[in-house]
């Protein structure tokens, strides 16, 4: 059993679970998925009646939601506390030759050690992108209107043009990053 749940879920059975989840949430009566509506939520049980942008019941419009952000932090720390030192990510060659390239060098586990450790915050440049990169993510799901989980699954099976236009930006920036941005930073 537990060599089942160290393998990852094949995308034809992930695939269709995430395809599952708009029809689900549309049948209990949600219109909306995605997860940065979440820290809306968060703000409006910490500041209630501060803001009027979160003068709002959040318990009866994203109670749902702050369950699914739970589970997925809960999840992730389960996930790290039961994956093995050794458990090497099944990327291809050629990903791991560029990620060579760039200075990463370290593929056990499930995230880059030189990124993602208490050495990499310590550096200056990867604490900077971080911090920068997670601006730009709070500023960009505010300006978007969401974040890519939402406008991916639900704008797209709604058939929404913004979500179609704003996932069509994802795939640009995150090509733009992998190739442009990062080499520059880490090179």
């Amino acid at each position: 059993m537990n060599e089942i749940l160290n393998q990852p879920i094949p995308w034809y059975v992930a695939g269709v679970l995430i395809g599952l989840t708009l029809p689900v949430l549309l049948i209990i009566g949600n219109k909306t998925f995605g997860v940065s509506s979440s820290f809306r939520h968060m703000c409006a049980a910490v500041l209630p009646n501060r803001f009027s942008y979160f003068n709002y019941d959040w318990k009866k419009e994203g109670g749902w939601n702050l369950k699914l952000i739970s589970g997925i932090v809960i999840g992730g720390f389960i996930a790290s506390l039961f994956t093995p030192e050794e458990y090497i990510v099944n990327i291809s060659p050629e990903t791991i030759a560029h990620l060579k390239s760039i200075g990463i060098t370290s593929f056990n586990g499930l995230v880059p050690e030189e990124i993602f450790s208490i050495s990499g915050l310590l550096n200056p440049a990867v604490f900077g992108l971080l911090a920068f990169g997670g601006f730009l993510i709070g500023f960009g799901t505010r300006y978007a209107g969401g974040c890519t989980s939402g406008h991916a699954i639900t704008g797209l099976a709604t058939l929404q043009r913004a979500s179609l236009i704003a996932v069509i930006g994802f795939f640009i920036g995150g090509l733009l990053t992998t190739y442009f941005i990062l080499p520059h930073i880490l090179g």
